[in-house]
């Protein structure tokens, strides 16, 4: 089967609630590391088959195929088509396999993919309401089949964090050390400039305005759980932010062709489900998957990267898989960074890239929980 490369990735930096990027149209958002992707390296973009792009609460400007509009916006030329995908918050993940997947099948050989969200301009979970006009409440328990297998009960992330946090036995205490480590780490990695060649400013921003470097547990320990009760507050959860991210893959022709250097290899993909109710499960179920069909071990793996959705999430994965914290989001994570929803399965994997650079290491794992009870997982060999 054909290889298929990873050229180069870049991102946005992420920009937080009522931020710097809060008031950029959604379409710009997702143009600019497309723009940069070609900024940075010479290749003809007309040579580009498609466009693959991830993007959730796809209504208003996020809607008619963000994908498309994105790569027009960055004035690239228009015979190049564009899709969106959605895979909820593995939808950018997602738009690499189908990238990669392109390649490897021998019917593409240069295919941009990516993702974005400006959580500002278009609020989270938007588009599970915008139904209610029309009679439906949300898109799953208005459906007889839905409640016969799975019960008219509202599918809610808050509760499906504390559920994994009360199985696996992690106390709030645990989670906000996990968080506070997450802005430490993301701070860390600010300060030194590791970041700086992942990260393409845009709009006067050249880093990320999510990490709050001041968090400490006593003042994570004074706020007040979601909902009321329980052990998940919004110290243990990832920021609303608006992000995006792109990478450029390339076939073994593609790279002769355009005479690229390939910074990465797609060693493996896959995606697994789970219980959609406990809905963020799967990235364990996902994980004993990808390393049973690619013949490896935990310790074959440099290092991950496991989407802090809740600190639960991940925590309870290196629990059951015997993952070290110290390989985990070694640059911090969604906890600190933000999560923008479509766009941040290419946020882990551009972040994930220049961290093996750095480090020295072979290969590095990612995976996220995704709505529906899914988990993509990706795993590159650094050349």
């Amino acid at each position: 089967m054909p290889e298929a490369y990873i050229i180069d990735a870049v991102r946005s930096p992420m920009g937080r609630k009522k931020g710097s990027l809060a008031a950029l149209h959604p379409a710009d958002l997702a143009a600019h590391p497309i723009r940069e992707l070609f900024a940075r390296n010479r290749v003809d973009p007309a040579a580009v088959d498609d466009c693959v792009w991830g993007c959730c609460d796809t209504i208003g400007p996020q809607a008619g195929d963000i994908g498309r509009t994105a790569w027009l916006v960055a004035g690239l030329p228009q015979h190049v088509p564009g899709t969106t995908v959605d895979r909820q918050c593995g939808s950018s993940q997602q738009a690499l396999h189908f990238a990669a997947q392109g390649v490897m099948s021998g019917t593409q050989d240069l295919v941009v993919a990516g993702g974005s969200q400006a959580m500002n301009a278009i609020p989270i979970s938007a588009a599970m309401y915008a139904g209610q006009p029309y009679g439906f409440d949300n898109p799953f328990n208005t459906s007889p089949g839905w409640i016969a297998r799975y019960g008219d009960g509202i599918l809610n992330q808050i509760a499906s964090a504390q559920m994994i946090a009360d199985k696996w036995g992690i106390s709030r205490e645990d989670m906000e050390a996990f968080a506070v480590a997450s802005h430490a780490r993301a701070q860390a990695a600010t300060d030194s400039g590791a970041f700086a060649r992942e990260i393409a400013p845009l709009e006067g921003l050249a880093q990320d305005e999510t990490i709050r470097p001041g968090t400490t547990p006593e003042g994570l320990a004074a706020l007040n759980p979601v909902g009321g009760e329980g052990t998940i507050t919004a110290g243990v959860a990832s920021q609303n932010c608006d992000g995006s991210a792109a990478l450029l893959v390339a076939s073994e022709r593609a790279v002769k062709d355009h005479g690229l250097t390939p910074r990465a290899r797609i060693h493996h993909l896959s995606v697994r489900a789970d219980d959609p109710v406990w809905m963020l499960t799967a990235p364990i179920p996902a994980t004993q998957h990808a390393l049973a069909k690619a013949g490896m071990t935990v310790a074959d793996i440099d290092l991950f990267e496991c989407n802090e959705a809740f600190a639960s999430v991940p925590m309870a994965w290196m629990k059951e898989l015997g993952i070290p914290h110290e390989k985990v989001n070694v640059r911090g994570g969604a906890i600190a960074l933000g999560h923008p929803l479509g766009g941040t399965g290419a946020r882990l994997m551009t972040t994930l890239l220049h961290a093996l650079e750095d480090t020295g290491g072979r290969y590095g794992l990612q995976t996220m929980c995704e709505g529906g009870g899914q988990a993509n997982v990706t795993i590159i060999e650094r050349l």
